[in-house]
């Protein structure tokens, strides 16, 4: 039998994605770990992998298509043997759950009349093929109100043909609980209201509705508290310039210098390494740096792991190959996925100090202010230094105060002797 190749989920939190270009054409020879297309998730466009070998026989889905559902047929594969008279033969596919915790939208009831020819999963969800879909969504046609001649009433592109073709009562709403009245013209929409600035709308790509689930979430379910602390910079700054001068084969950062800081910090603070579970506090025995990356598609945090164990150059290095394949949307899910403190920097930008919010499920995120020279009394003695401000945001529930202050207090120490970090 002709094998459904699906959608995959590539991210935790992954519902849907945008299916970008095939890289196999209908009728290619397939082997196992051949790249069939790419697929942009939430986090990163990525190359999607066979897993089984065959043909190519028929593209469901075209290229470019967006919000397409996690485990949707968007191909089929022809097996030795077989040939396209086998993908007309094929039984319809069988509908795969959704991933553990996620749940579908609630979804109104339909009338008896609505509901004859066509199954529904105990969630409400509509069986239709991915041409239907397409169909029906470029049409403006209500699937809830289609009755499908497939196999197992399942609606097919014929289906959603025939009412495109009935003309304008494809698009009357259907009421929820009542039986289908005669369709109604639908009110003329209001007009615009000139008050107020033009505009120009930017659809939300995948990757933007996640940051902001997310990051709602963090604020609103997250008891945030913030610490801040000023470092003097003047000793890294000579440090650093020593250590560039020596080598052509790495240039060091100040952001290089806080990510080994924080990971030899957290070494000495374990418990600020850590986040929170409802039935226990999940304390992280590999430091893993997340470092906060923007994108022109928003923002990433790829991770640095075993960052105590690695030196600056190390860190550097990898932390340049990290922001460039996150620019490029080319990270892979181990490269962002985990990581149990986030560092977000945003002294290049000329910022002096800023409050971060959480990046869950961790306990801590430092925002990282810029350097600047500020008047500093030094043994009773007005004096100038380059101060950088930094800020630890603080999940209270995994993290207490002195928590909080003891990891603030070993990250300033690191910073202000940069040479104990070369120890």
């Amino acid at each position: 039998m002709p094998v459904q190749i699906l959608m995959p989920a590539l991210s935790p939190t992954m519902t849907e994605g945008t299916l970008a270009k095939w890289l196999k054409a209908e009728g290619d020879s397939v082997k196992s770990g051949d790249i069939l297309c790419e697929i942009e998730t939430d986090k990163a466009t990525m190359e999607y992998e066979a897993v089984d070998e065959g043909v190519l026989g028929k593209i469901l889905v075209a290229g470019g298509t967006s919000g397409v559902a996690v485990n949707t047929a968007i191909a089929v594969l022809l097996q030795d043997g077989e040939d396209s008279s086998a993908i007309v033969a094929a039984p319809a596919p069988t509908p795969v759950s959704r991933s553990a915790g996620v749940s579908p939208a609630p979804v109104a009831p339909v009338a008896a009349e609505q509901r004859a020819g066509r199954p529904r999963s105990d969630e409400g969800r509509v069986f239709a093929s991915p041409l239907a879909r397409r169909i029906a969504r470029d049409g403006g046609v209500d699937l809830k109100a289609v009755r499908g001649s497939g196999p197992h009433g399942r609606i097919v592109k014929a289906d959603v043909d025939s009412v495109i073709a009935a003309g304008p009562a494809k698009a009357a709403p259907v009421a929820a609980t009542a039986p289908v009245a005669a369709a109604k013209p639908a009110p003329a929409p209001a007009a615009a209201s000139p008050i107020g600035p033009a505009f120009e709308e930017i659809p939300n790509s995948s990757m933007r509705k996640v940051i902001a689930r997310r990051l709602t979430e963090a604020k609103a379910t997250i008891p945030h508290f913030y610490l801040s602390i000023d470092c003097e910079l003047d000793a890294l700054l000579k440090v650093r310039a020593e250590l560039n001068g020596r080598s052509d084969a790495y240039k060091l950062s100040v952001n290089d210098f806080v990510v080994r800081a924080v990971a030899l910090a957290l070494r000495k603070v374990p418990a600020a390494n850590a986040s929170w579970g409802e039935d226990a506090i999940r304390r992280y025995t590999d430091i893993d740096i997340s470092v906060a990356v923007a994108t022109p598609s928003g923002l990433i945090t790829p991770i640095v792991r075993h960052a105590d164990r690695k030196g600056l150059a190390g860190i550097s290095g990898e932390m340049k190959a990290l922001a460039a394949k996150a620019r490029d949307g080319k990270l892979k899910p181990e490269e962002f996925q985990g990581g149990g403190f986030t560092i977000s920097n945003l002294g290049m930008y000329g910022v002096k100090d800023f409050a971060a919010i959480i990046n869950p499920p961790q306990g801590c995120i430092l925002a990282v202010g810029a350097g600047e020279q500020r008047p500093v009394v030094k043994a009773g003695t007005l004096a100038i230094a380059t101060v950088m401000t930094c800020t630890l945001s603080v999940d209270h529930r995994v993290v207490d105060g002195a928590v909080g202050a003891e990891f603030l207090a070993a990250f300033k120490a690191l910073i202000e002797d940069p040479l104990a970090m070369l120890l």
